[in-house]
């Protein structure tokens, strides 16, 4: 016996030890036999549907043609099914039988019910072509007779990568084809290490992920990865409810283990009706998570409504956009531009569904309602129904006294579970005013998960950062030192440095040397200081500046660098409301020169967006030079 082998049959007992979990069915070896073993469970499941008629052959291969998918991405589209379930209605080949609903999956009946699980392995292949070979499949999961994960083993000692580059081959081979086009989730381990991906025609190594357990500890035994993540009911959760379809890019996406983490907390607290927050580091993917939370919230009989909460001036745009991919093929109503009328009819229409909206017309809903003499009926239900609020940048997005009158308008008190990458701690809390909230925790409740940048680097789910400080630290801990620096900061002696230092540095750091031309970011204290450093590059770009001139060696392979924008949110009365939308309406005369574009002040929202496209260069439209954006104050 082979280390192979040993290592797949330790899996097997792994897999197969315990209660209500895999059943081992070694007498399935062909895609004929598991097509057979299917047909088993699906009429068995579906006596009722069939009158005591099971199927007849050609009845059979209706079915199969029907449901088997060309691509991993359309096949997961059909298996996410319509309230949790996987039907498929077949019209009866005797006409004087009723139609058949057939129930092919039911993910509300997980580790229960009339759920099958099984596992096969060294199952035969015949390939597809004259030059191709003959396959063997190492370890596969059944969930009702549907092959959902796939493992393939390798000796100790063998990369795991070989693993992966064998599936990626079969892929090619056009094996995972047919009852094997249902995979969702591909595993690859050599014992000691272990990581999982989702499915897709194309796989890419850089998304192989390791698993962590809710401290985020490292799991990489395939053993301890089989019971934390393989058992039943995690297997079957995993495929049933932390997989996200991007419509966009027709992929599959499996949600990573800090993301399922954070997710079974909130349901955890949800259930006890305990609210609080979620500290995950920038970059690693809240808005997924934050998605999947309020779809999965609405599986809580008592939770009437989930509404994602964000700020209009929020320069992430992307989030809305994002929810829209997602929710494309799920059960979502997504408020982007109605108006408060738009949002009561959404909240009061019955259905349960996830609402996305801002904090304003929350609000703006609220007042509109206060104002009534008499209250309608509907409005009357919205005030006793028990809501959930997901707030996003939930450090910024939501003030204590904006949480406070969102509670105050209903009768049952809502949950809430906010996110951020950068929670208010004492250290930085907020200014004391009244027994208001001063940290995230007071606002929230306490922190329900957390994945640092710490942990994102190590795992690297996120860029590790390349620091370059220019001269030395001023640190001294001393309140009035630190006065002095930020005043020197502020200075526009120290301003121009920085501003000439980042145009020197942009010919190696923004890759201009190699053509690439990388965009950047400067981030400022203020406002105010945003628009001074927009002026001093505005002056160098425009060879008005008597100080310095752009490098010759940039120009010669940027002749118009740096292009340039700048952001930030514009209040209408506040006292320096006027010069700041003055301002903006220069900056959006400049942009609109430089791209063509036609912004107004009316489309800051529009224009934020636009910006957000230029520097993700992800559209074809964005991708040409003469549309790159290389600096955004």
């Amino acid at each position: 016996m082979t280390l192979e082998s040993q290592l797949e049959d330790s899996l097997i007992v792994q897999l197969t030890q315990g209660v209500h979990q895999w059943k081992f069915r070694d007498d399935l070896r062909t895609v004929d036999q598991l097509w057979d073993n299917f047909f088993c469970i699906l009429e068995s499941n579906n006596k009722d549907q069939l009158n005591d008629h099971p199927l007849t052959p050609n009845e059979k291969m209706t079915v199969r043609t029907a449901i088997v998918k060309p691509t991993f991405y359309r096949a997961t589209e059909f298996m996410v099914g319509a309230n949790r379930q996987v039907r498929y209605h077949l019209r009866r080949e005797d006409s004087s039988l009723p139609d058949a609903d057939l129930l092919i999956l039911d993910n509300t009946n997980i580790a229960g019910g009339n759920s099958v699980y099984e596992v096969v392995h060294q199952v035969q292949l015949q390939k597809k072509t004259a030059l191709d070979q003959d396959r063997r499949f190492d370890v596969s999961l059944l969930i009702n007779g549907l092959p959902v994960i796939h493992i393939e083993l390798k000796a100790p000692g063998v990369p795991y990568k070989k693993a992966f580059n064998q599936i990626q081959k079969y892929i090619d081979e056009g094996q995972f084809t047919d009852i094997y086009s249902f995979v969702e989730m591909f595993v690859v381990t050599n014992g000691k290490q272990t990581r999982y991906i989702s499915a897709g025609q194309n796989l890419n190594a850089k998304f192989l992920t390791a698993w962590v357990d809710e401290n985020n500890k490292r799991v990489d035994d395939y053993l301890s990865f089989a019971e934390e993540v393989l058992s039943i009911p995690a297997a079957h959760h995993m495929i049933a409810d932390y997989v996200v379809l991007d419509s966009e890019n027709k992929s599959v996406i499996l949600l990573r283990p800090y993301q399922i983490h954070a997710i079974q907390a909130i349901f955890k607290a949800s259930r006890e009706s305990r609210s609080g927050y979620i500290w995950h580091t920038t970059g690693s993917g809240k808005t997924l998570t934050s998605y999947k939370v309020a779809r999965n919230l609405l599986q809580i009989p008592s939770i009437d409504k989930s509404i994602f909460l964000i700020d209009r001036k929020d320069l992430d745009t992307q989030t809305t956009t994002a929810f829209k991919i997602y929710a494309n093929n799920d059960t979502i109503s997504v408020n982007e531009t109605n108006n408060s009328y738009d949002l009561a009819d959404q909240l009061t229409d019955g259905d349960r569904t996830v609402v996305v909206t801002t904090r304003q017309k929350m609000q703006n809903m609220f007042k509109r309602i206060d104002e009534l003499d008499q209250l309608p009926k509907r409005y009357e239900n919205l005030k006793n129904m028990r809501l959930a609020f997901i707030v996003d940048e939930c450090h910024r997005t939501i003030t204590p006294s904006q949480k406070r009158e969102i509670d105050k308008f209903f009768n049952r008190k809502p949950l809430w579970y906010g996110f951020t990458g950068t929670p208010i701690f004492n250290e930085n809390a907020r200014a004391k005013n009244g027994q208001d909230a001063r940290t995230t925790e007071e606002l929230y409740g306490p922190v329900l998960h957390k994945y640092t940048i710490g942990d994102a680097i190590r795992d690297k789910m996120v860029l590790g950062f390349s620091i370059d400080n220019q001269g030395g630290s001023n640190e001294t801990g001393n309140e009035e030192d630190t006065k002095k620096m930020d005043q020197i900061y502020r200075s526009k002696a120290h301003m121009h440095s920085v501003a000439t230092a980042v145009i020197k540095a942009a010919y190696r750091k923004q890759g201009l040397i190699s053509g690439k031309k990388y965009s950047a970011i400067l981030t400022t204290s203020s406002i105010e200081q945003a628009q001074k450093y927009y002026h001093i590059f505005k002056k160098i770009i425009d060879g008005e500046d008597e100080e310095f001139k752009i490098p010759e060696r940039i120009k010669k392979v940027a002749p118009d660098f740096p292009k340039i924008a700048i952001t930030y949110s514009v209040s209408e009365n506040e006292d320096d409301s006027e010069s700041v939308q003055n301002e903006m309406k220069q900056s959006l005369a400049d942009y609109n020169a430089i791209y063509g574009t036609n912004f107004s002040m009316s489309e800051l929202d529009q224009y934020n967006q636009n910006v957000n496209a230029r520097l993700a260069r992800k559209k074809a439209q964005y991708q040409s030079d003469s549309q790159r954006l290389d600096l955004v104050t």
